[in-house]
């Protein structure tokens, strides 16, 4: 029989975890990792939560991976044996994720952010209004598990996960979304799919164009009937083509069809999803380590993931000296 939880001493320590990067303070950097952790405060886990901060800070999370519907880690504790933690939180279906696509390929202004490796804050209204909440609306949504005698949920094991997880999605915030379901290459790639024209769309536009070999456009033609709309518009022609010879390169025929309107208003693409602020700033602001963040973590012969929080701060400082 296993002895009760309370007499169990201080965790065993360990070499080569998982050590939180802020070593006081409030943890999480980006609005949308300090975003994560308020709404799992908001479920009156405060208290509770803070409870892991020292283990996360400790090194004592010896592995965290995140899968599409599951985070899975391994932590450290007072048993010989590290206890196995489990965060569940369902991944949105295949058809919300098309909608949330559709509505991000339609504003040039998400993807120009996600292509910087950036989540704008207007993300988590836009999936608000698809249906689909980016964080957990309630505590019932998170399935929460550790092997650890302790009853409470969560126990500083299930705590110290949470707030290196919330590190991870510092660090890249595509972490978030592939918890979620979809991963970052997957993402993109379906971005610039649904921001490339229609097949159907470039073959009918190129059908304007005579093919090779086949009869080319009567230009005589297309000027008389553009002077019958407005005779003093088109000048008179300096000579006509032979029957059969292709007309002056370049030529094609004006596309028709096209809206009455402004194009302001037939094309929506460049606005912005909300109105901006009078005074926003032209430029877009990265991070000194916007690279790091974009690139996947190293192979274990390079250092594993502990190489990135060793060059981050070269890069803060070199950021900070070209500034």
């Amino acid at each position: 029989m296993s002895a009760p939880f309370h007499e169990y001493g201080r965790p065993r320590r360990v070499a080569g975890g998982i050590r939180a990067r802020s070593a006081r303070g409030p943890i999480g950097e980006s609005w949308w990792a300090r975003r994560f952790l308020a709404v799992l405060e908001s479920f009156a886990l405060g208290t509770r939560l803070t409870r892991g901060r020292s283990y996360a800070r400790a090194g004592q999370v010896l592995d965290l991976t995140i899968a599409p519907g599951v985070v899975t880690a391994t932590v450290q504790g007072s048993r010989a044996r590290p206890y196995q933690v489990r965060i569940g939180l369902a991944p949105f279906p295949a058809q919300t994720w098309e909608r949330i696509e559709t509505q991000l390929a339609a504003q040039a202004f998400f993807s120009a952010r996600l292509l910087a490796g950036d989540l704008p804050p207007e993300l988590e209204q836009l999936c608000v209004d698809v249906g689909a909440p980016l964080f957990p609306a309630a505590l019932g949504e998170l399935t929460q598990r550790c092997d650890c005698p302790d009853a409470a949920v969560p126990c500083k094991h299930l705590a110290a996960v949470f707030y290196l997880l919330a590190e991870a999605f510092d660090a890249d915030p595509f972490e978030l979304l592939h918890w979620r379901g979809r991963r970052r290459a997957e993402l993109l790639e379906r971005l610039r799919a649904l921001r490339t024209p229609d097949p159907a769309d470039r073959a009918t536009a190129g059908a304007a164009t005579p093919a090779s070999g086949g009869a080319a456009p009567d230009p005589g033609a297309a000027g008389a009937e553009c002077a019958t709309a407005n005779p003093a518009a088109v000048p008179e022609p300096l000579g006509a083509p032979a029957p059969g010879s292709p007309g002056p390169a370049g030529r094609a025929v004006a596309p028709a069809g096209l809206p009455a309107g402004p194009l302001a208003e037939a094309d929506r693409f460049w606005h912005a999803p909300v109105p901006l602020p009078d005074r926003r700033p032209p430029t877009l602001a990265t991070e000194a380590d916007l690279l790091l963040r974009q690139l996947a973590p190293p192979g274990r012969d390079l250092g594993g993931p502990g190489l990135l929080r060793r060059l981050r701060p070269a890069y803060e400082r070199f950021g900070a000296a070209g500034s």
